[in-house]
């Protein structure tokens, strides 16, 4: 049996939509769970691959190992043409992402018992911003290595749209929506007029009055927390012995950021950032930094940041402590922090919302209904400021990492049928 589905390959996670006899429903992917974590982990003690939820405790034990996360960032850039070394072999991007899409497609194919061949896979309204061939790029990049699973036909639809069509099926009358899907590596805006009447067609383009999107996410919020709290308990800011200059932020930089940590392990960089170490004023600080690194601990180390920040959505501050051998890097981190962290980047999104209001040629009065999906949505200070953009609108949570996918799988059924 041939199937059709509807794919939201996420930053941070990622999703399989079907529709059945009682509706649009997401496949459980791993166990009892609709969702699973994008992160891979090539095991080097036992060769094993491992996937989302299995792949990060296997990380967390300690085991040898390279652990890929946030591969959806890399599309549309110049690091999607690096490869990264798994013990003896290099592989690209692509093949990584090919390999994690394909295992989604093997464990919905065994949970629904049929093959599918037709696809239509959510994309960011901007993979890249205000570059359209890198953006076309990125799109090509993600469809050839969904192709190279198996998939036959293969279609593509704005994420946020689909979390319209989603929330659609509860509207009891026509309203002007605007869809904030704040996922883990882009934000997107898109002001959308949904009616129960309207859902179905096979015709939406009228419907969509514009869309925005800027390239900010979950994961930037991470790197950015990290930058002005967690750093510079690593040395960061700090001077040389001679005071006439700062450290080197690079290194900061790329251990606050996902897909970029790798590039530490290199020999050369830990040669750099030991050099680093000998010169800096705080060596006690940078030397901690270096047995990070040389422990290959720095994911796990944006791992508690995140947990961090996500515990800020319900406390007003976490104290955070993250051992290294025989030391510890401890901090505070507080709402006040993060919001100051994450000021110039909600500034953009302010904008950005701005542009989308712009372009469909109404101002925020007009919006009937704030639809939040994507889990950067829970941050409270990204959470207040849509609200006091918005006053009078009706705020709808939907499922942060569902109502894409869901959105998908109605897509694919217009576009496919069953």
């Amino acid at each position: 049996m041939t199937l059709s589905c509807g794919l939201d390959f996420g930053t941070s996670n990622s999703t399989l939509g079907r529709v059945s006899t009682a509706g649009p429903e997401l496949v459980r992917l791993e166990g009892a769970h609709q969702t699973i974590p994008s992160v891979l982990f090539f095991g080097f003690e036992d060769d094993r691959l491992r996937f989302g939820r299995a792949a990060v405790a296997e990380y967390v034990t300690g085991a040898e190992g390279r652990l890929m996360r946030s591969l959806k960032s890399v599309l549309g850039t110049a690091l999607f043409n690096d490869t990264t070394r798994v013990k003896a072999r290099r592989l690209g991007f692509g093949e990584i992402i090919g390999l994690f899409v394909g295992e989604m497609k093997r464990r919905a194919e065994a949970e629904l018992g049929g093959t599918l061949r037709r696809v239509v896979m959510g994309r960011p309204v901007q993979f890249v911003d205000d570059d359209p061939a890198a953006d076309r790029q990125a799109q090509d990049q993600l469809e050839a290595a969904v192709r190279a699973q198996g998939f036959e036909e293969i279609a593509f639809q704005y994420e946020p749209i689909a979390a319209a069509l989603d929330y659609e099926r509860q509207v009891n009358g026509e309203r002007l929506a605007l869809i904030v899907d704040l996922g883990g590596g882009t934000s997107d805006f898109s002001l959308v007029r949904v009616a129960p009447e309207r859902a179905g067609r096979a015709e939406r383009a009228d419907d969509i009055l514009a869309t925005a999107g800027v390239h900010i996410g979950g994961t930037d919020f991470d790197r950015l927390l990290a930058m002005s709290r967690v750093m510079p308990e690593l040395g960061l800011g700090s001077e040389t012995l001679d005071g006439k200059r700062y450290l080197p932020v690079a290194p900061y930089y790329d251990l606050s950021t996902w897909h970029r940590i790798n590039r530490l392990y290199d020999p050369a960089a830990l040669r750099d950032l030991r050099s680093t170490m000998r010169e800096a004023r705080e060596r006690n600080k940078v030397e901690t930094m270096v047995m990070l690194v040389e422990d290959r601990l720095g994911h796990r180390l944006i791992g508690a940041v995140e947990e961090a920040k996500i515990a800020l959505s319900d406390a007003d501050s976490v104290d955070f402590v993250f051992p290294v051998r025989e030391r510890q890097v401890a901090t505070t981190l507080t709402l006040a922090h993060l919001a100051a962290a994450l000021a110039d980047s909600i500034g953009r999104l302010e904008r950005t919302i701005g542009e989308a209001l712009k372009r469909a040629g109404v101002g925020p009065e007009a919006v009937d209904s704030l639809i939040l999906t994507g889990g950067s949505t829970l941050v409270p200070a990204v959470a207040g400021r849509l609200s006091a953009l918005f006053p009078d609108a009706e705020v709808v949570r939907t499922d942060v990492l569902g109502s894409v996918g869901l959105g998908l799988a109605l897509e694919a059924r217009r576009i496919f049928g069953p």
